[in-house]
């Protein structure tokens, strides 16, 4: 094929999508909500919409499917083995108030106390009581959503570090959440880049 910078541009459609045009969107747990505003962070909406908004950076899931090698007459076949989902991790910028690091950390302790090892009663029986859902958006140009993925069953495996440093100046503490879920599904996707509803903040706990 000759260059051809014209046709090039007519099959990138819209443009292109965006790396920096998209929200996540999280329910905390019922128990993690309630504790961390009587913990003092004054949220009394449960901190997803602070999330939405101080989730920098996420990323549109992977998709995995193990090959399987089957011997035959000295050659490997592959066949399709088992799906597997890899952690999803997600950058949370820190406010002074500690808000949403305050409700990872009780998220992540009620499931294996720091001195205790034990779990917490209200998330002990499955992971209805402790997992919830997610929502990563990819956004259009014009705001609207072009795609939607959304987590079953998360919960956070790890709440990352936050360094200090004396010589960081002009720069905001954030740190990194990975979690673990049990699926993902895809709920948005249009061909004309029109989008569709956006799912609610207040998404529903699994």
């Amino acid at each position: 094929m000759s260059f051809d910078p014209q046709s090039f541009r007519s099959a990138l459609a819209f443009d292109g999508a965006r790396p920096n045009l998209f929200e996540v969107r999280l329910n905390f747990p019922d128990f993690v909500a309630l504790e961390g505003d009587r913990a003092g962070s004054g949220d009394n909406a449960g901190g997803a919409e602070q999330f939405t908004f101080m989730c920098k950076s996420a990323s549109i899931p992977a998709q995995t499917v193990a090959s399987i090698p089957v011997a035959y007459q000295g050659r490997n076949i592959q066949v399709a083995g088992n799906r597997t989902f890899a952690p999803w991790s997600v950058t949370v910028i820190n406010d002074e108030d500690f808000t949403l690091r305050n409700k990872f950390e009780i998220w992540n302790n009620a499931l294996n106390g720091h001195r205790s090892n034990i779990r917490e009663r209200r998330t002990a029986q499955n992971t209805n009581l402790y997992g919830s859902t997610a929502h990563v958006i990819q956004l259009s140009k014009e705001g609207s959503p072009l795609r939607s993925y959304k987590f079953i069953g998360m919960w956070p495996t790890e709440v990352a570090a936050i360094p200090l440093d004396w010589g960081s100046n002009d720069t905001l503490e954030q740190f990194d959440i990975t979690f673990a879920y049990q699926w993902w599904e895809t709920e948005l996707g249009t061909s004309d880049g029109t989008g569709g509803e956006i799912p609610s903040r207040n998404v529903d706990i699994v």
